[in-house]
C-alpha cells in the first residue's frame, strides 16, 4: 500500500472515531443550542442566556435519551418565546422531527418554555421524562404554529403564573398526551390552556390555583379516562369574578380562530373544589360527557354558567352552548344570561338533576331520549322541550316551557336554538396561523397579529 493510501485510510478511521465519541456526549454546541447533535444519550446540557436554547432541531431528525437539561434566563420579548419558542429549553422548528426519552427539563427564568415544537410539519415526541418549570410564562409542553407534540408518561410541575402544564398559543396545532401526572400551582396557570386541538388519555391532572381547563376559540380539548381535579382560587383577570373548573371563551387577542370550541370527557372523573364546572362566554361550544363521574364540592356551584363576561362586544357576547350527556348521572343548575343560549341533550341512560334557566334568562332547549330524565330541583324555563311523558320529574317544581307551565306525564315535542359557529363579539383579530417564520431581528407579531395598544387580557395560561 502506497503512502497515499495509508494516509486516506489513517484519515479515514480518525474521522469515525469523532463521530462515534460525539455520538455519546452529552454537551452542547458553543452557543448552547446542542445543534451540533443527532443522537445523544446521557449527560448533562445547559444554557443561561437570554433567548438560548439547550436543544434545537431546525428541519432535521434528532434524538435524546437520558440527557438532564437545565435552562435559565428570561427572554426579554414575551411574544417571541410564546408565538416562535425564544428561549425555550428545547426547540424544534421547520419540520424538524426531535424524539426525547428519559429525559430531565428543568428551566428557571420568565418566557422559559421547556419543550416547544413550532410550524407545520414539525414533530417532537418525548416520553418517560420529567419536566419542571419554576417561572412565570413558562410551559411544560408548547405548540405553535400549527406544530405536532407527541408525549407519553410525563411528569409535569409549573409553579410560576402563567404557566400551563400543556399549553399552545398563535397557530395551534395538535397535542397527543398519555399517561403520567401534570401539575400546575400558579395563578392563571390551568394544567391545559388550549388554542390548538389537544388530547389526554390515561393521566392524572390536577391544578391548585386555576382552571383546570380553558379552550379559547375555535379549538378543543379532549378527555379519555383522565383524572382532573380543579381548583379555581385566584383569578388572573379583572374581567370575570367567576371561578371554575373548565373555561371556553374567545379573548379577541388574535392568538385563536373565532368559531366553535369543543371539549370532550369520556370515562374518568373531574373534581371541582371551588365555583362551577363549565363557564362559556363570547364564543359557541360543544360540551360532550359521556359516562364520566363529575363531583363539585362546591355546594353554591353550577354545572353549567354560560354569561356574557368581559370579552368581546357588549350585549352580543354570551356562551352559547350545546351540551350533551350521554350515560352521564351528574347534578347541578344551568345558568343562561339574556344574552346566552343552551341547548341540553339527555342521551341514553341518563340522569340529569337540576335547575335549568331559572332566572329565565337566555332561550334554552331540552331534548331527553326515551328512558333518561331530568330531575327538576328549582324552577326552571325553558323555550322548547322534547321528551317522552316519563321524561321530567317535576319534583315538586314547576317547568315553563315556552311560559306555560309542563303538565307532569306529557310527552313533548320542541325545537332546538340555533347558534351561529362564531362568537358574536366585534373587533377581534382572525387569529388564523402566523405567516412565515420567525421575524428576523424583530420582535414584533406577524401581520393580523395583536391591535395596537394595549391588548386585551386574557385569564389564564398564555
Amino acid at each position: 500500500m502506497n503512502g497515499k493510501k495509508i494516509r486516506r485510510l489513517l484519515a479515514l478511521l480518525l474521522t469515525s472515531a469523532v463521530i462515534m465519541s460525539s455520538a455519546g456526549c452529552a454537551g452542547g454546541s458553543a452557543n448552547g443550542t446542542g445543534s451540533e447533535q443527532t443522537g445523544v444519550t446521557g449527560g448533562e446540557i445547559t444554557s443561561a442566556n437570554d433567548g438560548e436554547h439547550a436543544i434545537e432541531a431546525d428541519g432535521e431528525e434528532k434524538s435524546y435519551s437520558g440527557v438532564k437539561v437545565t435552562k435559565t434566563g428570561d427572554s426579554s420579548a414575551g411574544d417571541e418565546a410564546d408565538f416562535y419558542g425564544d428561549n425555550a429549553a428545547v426547540f424544534a422548528t421547520n419540520g424538524a422531527t426531535l424524539t426525547l426519552e428519559n429525559m430531565t427539563i428543568d428551566t428557571n427564568g420568565k418566557h422559559a418554555n421547556a419543550v416547544f415544537s413550532y410550524g407545520s410539519g414539525t414533530t417532537v415526541d418525548i416520553s418517560n421524562s420529567q419536566i419542571t418549570t419554576s417561572g412565570d410564562c413558562s410551559g411544560g409542553l408548547m405548540t405553535t404554529g400549527g406544530g405536532t407534540m407527541i408525549a407519553k408518561n410525563l411528569t409535569i410541575s409549573t409553579t410560576g403564573n402563567s404557566s400551563a402544564a400543556i399549553r399552545s398559543d398563535r397557530g395551534g396545532g395538535t397535542v397527543k398526551v398519555e399517561e403520567g401526572t401534570y401539575t400546575t400551582s400558579g395563578k392563571g396557570s390551568p394544567v391545559i390552556y388550549s388554542t390548538a386541538d389537544i388530547t389526554v388519555s390515561e393521566a392524572n391532572l390536577t391544578s391548585t390555583s386555576s382552571e383546570g381547563i380553558v379552550v379559547e376559540g375555535r379549538n378543543s380539548v379532549t378527555l379519555n379516562n383522565v383524572t382532573l381535579t380543579a381548583d379555581n382560587n385566584t383569578n388572573n383577570s379583572d374581567k370575570s369574578s367567576v371561578h371554575k373548573a373548565v373555561m371556553i371563551y374567545q379573548s379577541m387577542s388574535g392568538d385563536a380562530a373565532k368559531g366553535a370550541a369543543a371539549f370532550t370527557m369520556t370515562d374518568g372523573s373531574l373534581t371541582n373544589k371551588n365555583g362551577d364546572i363549565f363557564f362559556v362566554n363570547n364564543t359557541t361550544a360543544t360540551i360532550t360527557l359521556s359516562n364520566a363521574v363529575i363531583i363539585n364540592e362546591d355546594v353554591n356551584g353550577v354545572l353549567l354558567r354560560a354569561e356574557a363576561a368581559g370579552w368581546g362586544k357588549e350585549g352580543s357576547n354570551g356562551g352559547k352552548v350545546n351540551l350533551y350527556l350521554n350515560a352521564q348521572d351528574v347534578e347541578g343548575d344551568i345558568v343562561v344570561d339574556k344574552v346566552s343560549g343552551v341547548n341540553l341533550y339527555l342521551g341514553t341512560d341518563s340522569v340529569y338533576g337540576g335547575a335549568v334557566n331559572a332566572a329565565n334568562g337566555g332561550d334554552v332547549y331540552v331534548a331527553i331520549e326515551s328512558g333518561s330524565q331530568w330531575v327538576l330541583t328549582g324552577n326552571s324555563y325553558v323555550k322548547g322541550l322534547s321528551c317522552e311523558a316519563d321524561g321530567i320529574d317535576l319534583n315538586g317544581y314547576t317547568l315553563y316551557v315556552d311560559g306555560v307551565p309542563y303538565t307532569a306525564g306529557t310527552s313533548s315535542k320542541g325545537t332546538a336554538i340555533v347558534f351561529s359557529s362564531e362568537s358574536d363579539g366585534s373587533g377581534g383579530m382572525p387569529g388564523e396561523p402566523p405567516s412565515g417564520g420567525k421575524p428576523d431581528g424583530s420582535h414584533e407579531p406577524p401581520p393580523g397579529g395583536r391591535p395596537e395598544g394595549t391588548p386585551p387580557s386574557k385569564p389564564d395560561g398564555i
